[in-house]
């Protein structure tokens, strides 16, 4: 069997584990039927589709011929670095680390700080069309799920709400 796109068969790959790891861990709640799905009916039927999605690419990646034949890149180190520090800063703004005495600064200081964070992931940096995009966030992010689905989490620094 010779690759014949890079590119592809580890995207497939990538399906493939993900997929396997949500029906695996699936299997430890209740699946139920399709009639009366229970707890893990959702991420087992998702795991399986991830699944089958990934060995259709990888099949395709290994008959299908490519140009170049879809050589993998050099890895993108400063994006995966700022994007994986964005995701890790919105959770502690948004609950904070108490037991390092960081107090929960809430949703809209979150996303603001999610935002920012993730755009130094570019190649250029605009700060009027970053925090343009960070209040429509937090405008957008408060009307669905304070308003919309009344979820229970702090929205404002807890210093200043109380």
């Amino acid at each position: 069997m010779k690759i014949k796109s890079q590119k592809d068969f580890f995207s497939g790959l990538m399906f493939l584990v993900v997929g396997g790891g949500f029906a695996w861990g699936a299997t430890t709640y209740s699946v139920g039927t399709g009639a009366r799905m229970g707890p893990g009916y959702f991420p087992l039927m998702l795991g399986i589709l991830l699944g089958i999605i990934g060995a259709a690419i990888m099949f395709k990646a290994t008959v299908v011929e490519t140009v170049d034949g879809d050589k993998i890149g050099k890895w993108a180190w400063k994006q995966i670095f700022f994007i994986i520090s964005a995701n890790l800063l919105f959770g502690v703004l948004l609950a904070g680390l108490p037991s390092f005495g960081v107090p929960a600064m809430g949703l809209i200081v979150a996303i603001y700080g999610l935002t920012f964070v993730a755009s130094l992931a570019g190649n250029q940096f605009h700060f009027k069309e970053v925090f343009i995009l960070a209040t429509i966030l937090a405008v957008g992010s408060y009307v669905a799920f304070i308003w919309g689905l009344a979820l229970q989490f702090p929205v404002w620094p807890s210093f200043i709400v109380g």
